[in-house]
């Protein structure tokens, strides 16, 4: 694993810790008006998760973890980020990016990490700051 993509993916889990610390504090206010467990499980999670990390990309191109792990998302043209990238980006990743991977784990990640299955499919590019 290149040296960006083993960052990518502290910086990921560093996300995903903050997201789930943010999703227990949504939950306990949810258990009392939503009682499917499906709900709890899959759809509050995702949606906590994409929302910290949508707002966050929109409003400065890095996320805590990108942050931390001096990392930042910039578009493949230098144009800022557009809504549509953060959110295709975020769709492909947590679900077609998978099989990707174990279709051809070789060639899943391109220019010394940077671009990843996901970052294709977006147009945008992991750069170090």
């Amino acid at each position: 694993m290149e040296s960006i993509t083993k960052r990518r993916t502290a910086a990921f889990l560093i996300d995903t810790a903050i997201s789930t610390a943010v999703t227990l504090g949504v939950e306990y206010f949810l258990r009392k008006k939503v009682k499917n467990e499906v709900v709890h499980a899959l759809v509050t999670p995702t949606a906590v998760l994409w929302a910290l990390e949508y707002a966050q990309l929109r409003q400065n191109g890095q996320t805590i973890g990108y942050k931390a792990m001096k990392l930042a998302l910039e578009n493949e043209d230098g144009h800022p980020l557009s809504d549509g990238q953060i959110i295709k980006r975020m769709a492909y990743r947590d679900t077609l990016s998978t099989f990707d991977y174990l279709k051809n784990r070789q060639t899943f990640e391109q220019q010394h990490g940077q671009c990843l299955p996901h970052d294709n499919f977006a147009g945008t590019i992991v750069k170090e700051k």
